[in-house]
């Protein structure tokens, strides 16, 4: 029988099953086929010809960037074995900010790890150097690489107009954000040159970068991009106009907030849109809402969101403090809700301290500056019970933490040791990894309690770490 005839019976027994399509020979059962399968699969690969004459695969480039320090590469690998896994990211997001390369033994494991974990993929860039870059090419699964920044938009090799024209997507958004930071109008024109070649993502990406810098001048262009066909570049450009608080966006938003919220006798009365018109979508309201949500609830708190905050005192009559505590008849979730959002999306700390004063949120304690976020944070830490929340809220805390923060956070470890294991282990190792190194030893004399002495120990762990990649 051929090759050919003989897997078209075994591909019809599997299809019909074997009872009532018995294999010719002895056995006709399910084990049977699966090994008759195997076989005949190991021989088609076995008897495959080359389609042409082989080719050497060339050799990697040299590399440019020096290498890790051994200390540090050690660590890597006890890391990688399972020693600290949570400092993984900290030591290649460490390492790359100071342009090192990892050593070539390292990189098939980490590659692997980047394909499954998108979060460490942008550090794998410089890391893995032209040797990663040459694997890459041979493995489809680690080609996410070579759209990775490379480091050479930073050190500015190669000319800066052949990084943008011929760099990987990670270099061109280094190279545009370094511009953006020297000339935000250049870099605004550099952009717009080429806009209509970019890829979808691109742009969306490169959009996030004229956050930087962002100015009146740069309206007219993210006017236009409302227009892109990608529904997240359009929700990108509907963001940075919505930090203008003078632009064409921001005033049609206030308009509409004008027309659905007003004080009434002192409370804050609502009327929110029966409608979502095409107007409204084009300037970044989404038209479907989300499960469980109702659409005018939805309508109205995008609405608030993309409202500038300082129209707000104007319209109503009353400062921040006073607005986010009067009584909002019928929609307050709707409108502290769009409050909390746009706290976060325009960065106004004033805000944000009022509203995280109603709402403790992880997201308006990041909005604060970081010296205020201390000092929040801390007496949040102080007043707050040990629960998912409090934990939740440091989250938004900026690593790493200063004295005032570790020690309120070392506090209440002590406080509440033995009474709450769970959430006080998800506490230590949060302090571990977010206290600032240096002050292991301010943390391992504070108590002998066990769970500090864990804590000392992380801090000493990445304290070593951070000097081997000096």
């Amino acid at each position: 029988m051929s090759t050919s005839a003989e897997w078209e019976d075994l591909v019809s027994t599997a299809l019909v099953g074997t009872d009532r399509r018995p294999l010719p020979g002895q056995g006709a059962s399910e084990v049977e086929l699966l090994g008759r399968a195997a076989v005949h699969t190991l021989r088609m690969r076995a008897g495959r010809r080359p389609v042409g004459p082989g080719e050497p695969t060339a050799a990697a480039p040299p590399e440019e960037q020096p290498a890790v320090s051994r200390a540090a590469g050690d660590r890597l690998a006890r890391i990688l074995g399972g020693e600290q896994p949570r400092l993984l990211a900290e030591w290649l997001e460490t390492a790359a900010a100071r342009g090192y390369r990892l050593s070539p033994h390292l990189l098939p494991e980490l590659l692997d790890h980047a394909a499954k974990d998108r979060s460490i993929r942008p550090h794998l860039g410089v890391l893995a150097g032209n040797r990663g870059r040459w694997l890459a090419g041979l493995n489809p699964a680690w080609g996410f690489l070579l759209e990775e920044v490379t480091g050479v938009a930073a050190t500015g090799s190669g000319g800066t107009s052949q990084v943008w024209e011929f760099g990987t997507s990670g270099d061109r958004r280094v190279h545009l954000g370094a511009l953006r930071a020297a000339d935000p109008a250049r870099a605004r024109e550099l952009l717009a040159a080429t806009w209509e070649k970019e890829t979808p993502d691109d742009r969306a990406a490169f959009l996030e970068v004229l956050g930087t810098g962002l100015s009146p001048g740069d309206e007219p262009f993210l006017e236009a991009a409302l227009d892109d066909r990608r529904r997240e570049v359009r929700h990108q450009a509907a963001d940075l106009l919505t930090r203008l608080p003078g632009s064409r966006l921001a005033l049609r938003m206030a308009e509409r907030a004008a027309r659905y919220v007003t004080v009434v006798d002192g409370e804050i009365h609502v009327d929110p849109p029966v409608a979502c018109d095409s107007a409204m979508e084009r300037d970044g309201v989404r038209a479907k809402a989300p499960r469980g949500i109702g659409e005018r609830s939805w309508w109205l708190q995008q609405i608030v969101a993309r409202t500038p905050l300082g129209v707000w005192p104007r319209l109503l009559g009353r400062p921040p403090r006073d607005l986010v505590r009067m009584k909002i008849v019928d929609w307050s979730r709707e409108i502290m809700s769009g409050w909390v959002r746009a706290s976060v999306l325009q960065g106004d700390p004033e805000w944000a301290l009022e509203l995280f004063a109603w709402d403790p949120l992880a997201d308006l304690l990041a909005a604060l500056p970081r010296d205020k976020q201390e000092i929040v944070a801390a007496d949040f830490v102080r007043r707050h019970g040990l629960d998912g929340q409090l934990i939740m809220v440091l989250g938004g805390a900026a690593a790493p933490w200063g004295p005032t923060l570790a020690r309120a956070v070392l506090q209440k470890i002590i406080d509440v040791s033995g009474t709450q294991p769970w959430n006080l282990g998800e506490l230590a190792r949060l302090a571990g990894e977010r206290i600032d190194p240096t002050l292991h030893g301010m943390a391992g004399r504070l108590s002998p309690e066990p769970s500090i002495q864990e804590v000392a120990a992380l801090l000493r762990f990445r304290d070593d770490m951070l000097k081997e990649l000096t």
